[in-house]
């Protein structure tokens, strides 16, 4: 079954194809007779009762500097395709949060993954808050007296924003550090958001792993270990992937929030478990199965696809 998939994602050409995993998702696409449509997020429109975008035809290659061939420039009502893949990276801002609002408008006629209504009410750092007892200790807030009092209570925390990603603005904050009351002045001159804080989990050092559920299941994990000298483990900002296995607190973890991530059209979702608990449920553009690929000689991509085309045979 042939089926028209649009992606909606940064720039193309900008990407590395041997880790990102929107390209892997578009060649396993391609590889299965799908056409693929190809616009960035401020090309999509609402137009007089239509959801439209302005892009372009698209094929993949894994060649390195030469990895993809654009149509010419159109406009297609999204309405009239298959699959649109809401890919574009965070931040979560108003920008994002409108695009999932016009996506609404045209789900589940057309499949959109992930489901836009809940990938809205669901940004990573706050759908753990459905999970309490799977998590470490969680502070959401924007009062200096509440992140100190929260600080006072467990010593050790990371600190970051609500809405950001790729481990950009994340610290930590011992109990010796004096920087809090400067860094809530910072990120307050940059916006009206809260912050996360959650209590420093000192197994990070072991690495951070990511867990790739489609569609609620469990399908693998890679461990992600932070450079020397950092906390972070991100591989944005050089953590490094390691093979791993999943750990019956893993599965636990999974057992737990895969029903939930099924019944909201979660199709492709990363979760972060640092030792035995749950940091964040990554929806909007998780990463990742390149790698875990690579360790596991798997094929994540094709497991996505085969999910989405069964829900469109319905």
């Amino acid at each position: 079954m042939a089926l028209k998939v649009a992606i909606q994602m940064d720039p193309i050409g900008a990407i590395n194809i041997d880790a990102d995993s929107t390209f892997r998702i578009a060649e396993e696409a391609q590889l299965r007779g799908h056409s693929l449509f190809y616009y960035t997020p401020d090309r999509l429109a609402y137009r007089e009762g239509r959801i439209v975008a302005r892009g372009w035809p698209l094929e993949v290659r894994r060649v390195l500097g030469d990895h993809f061939t654009l149509g010419a420039e159109t406009e297609v009502d999204l309405a009239e395709w298959d699959v649109v893949w809401l890919r574009q990276d965070p931040p979560f801002d108003m920008s994002y949060i409108t695009t999932t609002h016009l996506l609404g408008r045209i789900h589940p006629g057309t499949l959109v993954v992930n489901d836009p209504f809940w990938v809205r009410n669901s940004p990573e750092k706050l759908l753990v808050l459905d999970f309490p007892d799977l998590t470490p200790p969680t502070l959401v807030a924007r009062d200096l007296s509440t992140i100190r009092a929260f600080r006072a209570r467990h010593g050790d925390i990371i600190l970051k924003p609500l809405y950001g990603n790729g481990g950009a603005g994340v610290f930590r904050l011992d109990p010796g550090d004096r920087n809090l009351a400067s860094l809530h002045e910072l990120f307050s001159g940059i916006n009206r958001e809260p912050l996360i804080a959650q209590k420093f989990l000192p197994d990070v050092v072991k690495g951070d792993k990511r867990i790739i559920l489609i569609d609620g299941a469990p399908v693998g994990a890679i461990n992600r270990v932070p450079a020397e000298g950092e906390t972070r483990s991100n591989l944005h900002v050089g953590g490094r992937p390691e093979k791993i296995g999943l750990t019956a607190r893993d599965l636990e973890i999974c057992a737990r929030i895969g029903p939930t991530l099924r019944q909201k059209g979660q199709v492709f979702v990363g979760i972060d478990v640092i030792g035995d608990w749950l940091t964040e449920i990554n929806v909007t553009s998780p990463t990742g199965i390149q790698e875990l690929d690579r360790f596991d000689g798997t094929n994540t991509a094709e497991t996505i696809w085969q999910v989405i085309e069964a829900k469109r045979a319905r």
